[in-house]
């Protein structure tokens, strides 16, 4: 920490550009599910996977996002509260999602084959019927409003905290956010995994792994530190004053967490891997096994290197992560391959021989994505872009790398 000679002015008020991103985003994002609910009357199995990847992509960002500012309150960091509120927003519309669910709730059926099974061999039904415990489609339900809900709670009230600190700038509302963001951590995880479990891992009910909720997380969250990168080198490039409060080392330290957790999803799916090949067991091996094969291991090996390889070689570089057009081009890129990546878990579970390509991908995506969009748009015009409140902004003012 070294003393900066001229801070930048922090009494920016409300946000009131990006108007027309935000109404074309709304737009858009309607124009989307509507066309994406008329492809599953007539295709409703490819629409609705096409329709549960944005869904779980979408709510990944939200996640990671608002999971970056929980570790960074837990750990008591500081150079982080100049950006801080695009996490607070992000995770804010997690809501948004619970509405989004009853689509996946009314075609279950053409998603998970368990919620209705018919002409399905003997061993499978049996074990099938075992699981019935916790695989019948009431539970299932309960469980997934549940997930939603309290990460909605979690993250609404962290923002909320924030914002009523921006008006009284009572110290007390950061100890209440460092005292809760611990016990919130851990919910996250446990929500985000069984969450996991019940929408992705389902997909093929017979096959499972302990290690496969925390690599989606760990995917979700590297896509929502590259999405912070990519806002971050927008607000710096352009001409609102929130760009001076976010300095290079702002975004310096935001690539290096991206480099970071880069490895860490690396390392989740080496372990996933490695357990499923050293346990050698069929009822393991079948997941893999569909996705080193056929037209999916290219898919495969294109995640291995666009999702680890390329990104952390050249996150190494310094000068890369101090750059605003090279750190955005590897953050695009990284939200690209997100989608390849959650496209690779789900698809080869309906087509093991086919990669499943349909339009509604796109509209989904841009359904999902659109209203996810505006509604973060919305709710950031509604506050302070800063936190203004919080004792410690200062010092995220002066924070250069050490």
């Amino acid at each position: 920490m070294s003393q900066a000679t001229h801070l930048p002015d922090t009494d920016i008020p409300r946000y009131t550009g990006a108007r027309a991103l935000l109404v074309g985003s709304a737009v858009a994002g309607a124009a989307g599910l509507a066309l994406t609910f008329v492809g599953a009357i007539f295709s409703p199995r490819p629409a609705m996977l096409a329709y549960l990847i944005a869904f779980v992509y979408w709510l990944g960002l939200a996640v990671g996002a608002i999971t970056l500012v929980m570790a960074n309150h837990a750990a008591g960091a500081r150079w982080n509260i100049s950006v801080r509120r695009f996490g607070e927003t992000a995770g804010a519309i997690i809501p948004l999602f619970i509405l989004l669910f009853i689509p996946l709730l009314l075609t279950a059926r053409h998603l998970w084959f368990w919620v209705d099974p018919h002409d399905l061999p003997k061993e499978v039904m049996e074990k099938l019927h075992e699981k019935r415990g916790y695989l019948n489609f009431p539970f299932f339900a309960v469980r997934g409003f549940v997930y939603l809900a309290a990460l909605s709670s979690i993250a609404v009230r962290l923002r909320s905290l924030s914002i009523r600190q921006d008006e009284s700038g009572d110290a007390t509302f950061t100890a209440r956010m460092r005292s809760m963001s611990p016990v919130s951590l851990l919910a996250y995880a446990l929500l985000f995994t069984f969450a996991s479990f019940d929408w992705l891992m389902s997909l093929q009910p017979t096959w499972y792994s302990t290690i496969f909720g925390l690599y989606v997380y760990a995917g979700a969250f590297v896509a929502s530190v590259a999405m912070l990168c990519l806002v971050i080198t927008g607000v710096r490039s352009s001409a609102h004053p929130l760009g001076a409060a976010i300095t290079v080392d702002h975004q310096h330290n935001a690539g290096k967490l991206l480099l970071a957790f880069t490895a860490f999803w690396a390392y989740m799916a080496f372990s996933q891997y490695m357990l499923i090949w050293a346990g050698n067991l069929p009822e393991e091996l079948i997941w893999i096994d569909r996705r080193s094969h056929g037209v999916w291991r290219p898919v495969g090996i294109l995640i291995l290197l666009g999702h680890f390889l390329l990104p952390f070689f050249l996150l190494l570089s310094r000068d890369l992560k101090r750059s605003r057009r090279g750190l955005a081009a590897v953050a695009t890129w990284i939200l690209a391959i997100h989608y390849v990546d959650l496209y690779w878990v789900v698809m080869p579970a309906a087509d093991i021989d086919r990669l499943g390509l349909h339009w509604t991908h796109f509209t989904a995506f841009v359904g999902i994505g659109g209203v996810s969009l505006a509604s973060a748009l919305w709710l950031f015009r509604a506050a302070r872009p800063l936190p203004v409140g919080d004792p410690f902004l200062e010092d995220a003012l002066r924070y250069v790398q050490p």
